[in-house]
């Protein structure tokens, strides 16, 4: 929880901003989705809103692993699931720079600005080295570009898992784009892309969702057990063993053990996610507004010094105050209002700069 251009220290979550096809023949979003990426927004505002917190103790400590375990993996598997069909067409590679690589560009320097006039007057403009949140733009771009390689493959997951051990175990990757996570979350995106609706149908029986109760509760005591005595930035998967102080051969141990602690509490998370058009479905459509802009409340927050308070926010009551207020903020943010205010800049109209006869009509890619 330090510097905002080191992200080992930071876990931060894009949301999916593409249409869910929740049958092959059809177009419509699949509300469940839309569900799932609100639900998985609010825990990742609640975390970034925990850690600014003064003397957080144990408990938010504990609730903060617990939450960092799976949100990041949730949101990967929704994209690889939403990038099944991806091709490297024209007109869906203009999208990609449409939909990622401007808005990731607008950000950056945005809150780069933010930093200059709020925080410090120095700090650097560095594209290839993402700001706090925004590393996941960046990430997901290299990860559909790829997409046609893990389609080709015969054992795809085995591969990119065996990709992030290297990526977890090796020394000297660099820090350019954060590589290093792009490389250990890249499973998550690849098994995505293996996933059918079916498989989500198996985790929402009755039986799985009553099961997934005990999983959690056993999850939040051992994350309490293991507060005082792990390090929480290898949730963050943005360094490798040899950083974070350790043999090399654990980041592979590290890698494969937090993988299968993804897989099961995120199962837990997508067996109660609704299924049903709910009031948050049109919230989840906007996620993305909730993710870039977020931040800027969150850190403004905390240089207005509104953390500072230790007699409010040290307390019981401070903390759930503090959470209910990130969870109010990011869906304001993701409301069909504040989506009409900021579309020119998380999705700007590049129709214009298109070529006609390549990338025409991208907005239905």
């Amino acid at each position: 929880m330090t510097s905002l251009k080191t992200p080992a220290h930071r876990e931060e979550v894009a949301p999916v901003s593409a249409s869910v096809p929740p049958k092959p023949k059809s177009s419509a979003r699949d509300p469940y989705f839309d569900n799932a990426k609100y639900l998985a927004i609010i825990l990742v505002a609640a975390g970034h809103s925990w850690e600014p917190l003064p003397d957080s103790g144990r408990i938010v400590a504990a609730a903060y692993a617990f939450v960092y375990t799976f949100h990041m993996p949730v949101f990967i598997l929704i994209s690889g699931y939403l990038s099944r069909s991806f091709d490297l067409r024209p007109d869906r590679a203009w999208r990609l720079v449409a939909t990622l690589v401007v808005p990731y560009a607008i950000f950056e320097v945005a809150y780069t600005l933010f930093e200059r006039v709020f925080g410090d007057s120095s700090f650097p403009l560095s594209p290839t080295d993402p700001y706090w949140l925004l590393w996941f733009l960046p990430a997901l771009f290299i990860w559909r570009l790829t997409t046609p390689i893990w389609q080709a493959l015969r054992w795809p997951v085995p591969v990119s898992l065996g990709i992030a051990v290297v990526g977890a175990m090796g020394h000297g990757i660099g820090g350019d784009l954060q590589l290093e996570r792009v490389l250990q979350f890249l499973p998550f995106y690849v098994l995505g892309m293996r996933l059918r609706p079916h498989h989500f149908e198996l985790l929402r029986n009755t039986r799985v969702r009553l099961a997934a109760i005990p999983v959690c509760a056993v999850a939040l005591l051992a994350a309490y057990w293991t507060e005082p005595r792990m390090n929480h930035a290898w949730f963050f998967r943005s360094s490798n063993a040899q950083d974070l102080g350790a043999p090399f051969w654990v980041g592979g141990i590290m890698t494969l053990a937090l993988f299968g602690c993804a897989l099961v509490l995120g199962g837990c998370f997508f067996a109660w996610v609704p299924g049903r058009r709910l009031w948050i479905t049109a919230l989840g459509a906007g996620t993305l507004y909730g993710y870039l802009l977020h931040g800027f409340v969150i850190r403004g927050a905390n240089y207005l010094g509104w953390y500072d308070d230790l007699t409010v926010l040290g307390t019981p009551l401070g903390r759930v105050t503090v959470t209910l207020a990130a969870i109010a903020v990011v869906t304001l943010l993701c409301t069909p209002p504040v989506r009409r205010v900021f579309r020119f800049v998380v999705e700007p109209p590049l129709g214009w700069a298109a070529r006609r006869n390549g990338t025409e009509g991208t907005s239905r890619a």
